[in-house]
């Protein structure tokens, strides 16, 4: 270890003298953001977008006034599930979010590309400066509650925003297999080790309703879930079924349009972090 020179910005050691808070980015001048949430897990594809998104609407729906920060670079999906099409625009003051239909603030790195399917492929330190620049020189007006939808892992961006952004806690997205739910606790000690208080768990996925008598058809077996959030005492906040039209909501755009929203029971626990 080399001598110790007390300036942690260019410093890799973890060590006792290190103030969490010195990583902090400071938001836009302009902006006022009340509460920042994270959407994580240890693997793709069981749905943060998705979460991420009745999350946000339901609050939205309750009266307050929220955000998406979209922080998956590389495989941004939150446009697309809101419908938006128009793309983001600057002042003098900084960047411009922009607003679903029902209201919602959202940036996404989509709504800086000419082309929606353009891929992005940069490494890790881009990805992560752009997250930054989310925060830093997004305009986020009078924001209650903002969602920070991540990409998948215990890696560079979710290790960005837990040190760059002010979290006041994280939900942490499975699906039932055991094997999901393995990976989940690696999700539930980097939050531990980085001090970030967890919300609790969303089941995604958990059964099917089925079209004739109703009965719940548990597609991946009987849900580990719940073991998980004993073992780590956390509730569980909410188990989204398969749903063909949440499904269809989200390939129209229409995702605010949801009547029935299997994030309610989860919204209590938000409004009061």
């Amino acid at each position: 270890m080399s001598e110790c020179t007390h300036d942690c910005s260019s410093c890799s050691e973890n060590c006792s003298e290190r103030d969490p808070k010195s990583f902090l980015e400071a938001p836009n001048a302009m902006s006022s953001i009340k509460k920042v949430i994270g959407v994580v897990s240890g693997k793709g594809g069981v749905g943060k977008s998705l979460v991420t998104s009745l999350l946000a609407t339901a609050i939205s729906k309750s009266g307050k006034n929220a955000a998406i920060l979209d922080a998956d670079i590389t495989g941004p999906s939150i446009p697309k599930i809101f419908g938006i099409n128009e793309k983001a625009m600057g002042s003098e003051i900084g960047i411009l979010p922009v607003k679903t239909k029902g209201g919602i603030d959202v940036m996404s790195i989509n709504l800086l590309l000419e082309d929606d399917t353009a891929p992005v492929i940069w490494r890790g330190p881009v990805i992560g400066g752009t997250v930054k620049q989310f925060w830093t020189d997004v305009v986020w007006e009078n924001v209650d509650y903002m969602f920070v939808d991540m990409p998948p892992g215990t890696g560079d961006v979710p290790l960005t925003v837990f040190q760059s952004l002010p979290i006041d806690g994280i939900v942490i997205v499975t699906s039932p297999q055991e094997l999901v739910s393995m990976i989940v606790e690696k999700a539930v000690n980097m939050a531990k080790m980085m001090n970030i208080p967890i919300v609790g768990i969303v089941e995604n996925m958990s059964y099917v309703n089925c079209p004739d008598c109703g009965k719940q058809i548990h597609i991946f077996g009987e849900s580990k879930t719940n073991e998980v959030a004993e073992k780590f005492n956390l509730p569980l906040l909410a188990q989204i079924p398969f749903d063909a039209k949440i499904a269809s909501l989200c390939d129209k755009g229409d995702i605010e349009r949801i009547e029935c929203n299997p994030i309610a029971p989860a919204l209590d626990k938000i409004l009061n972090i």
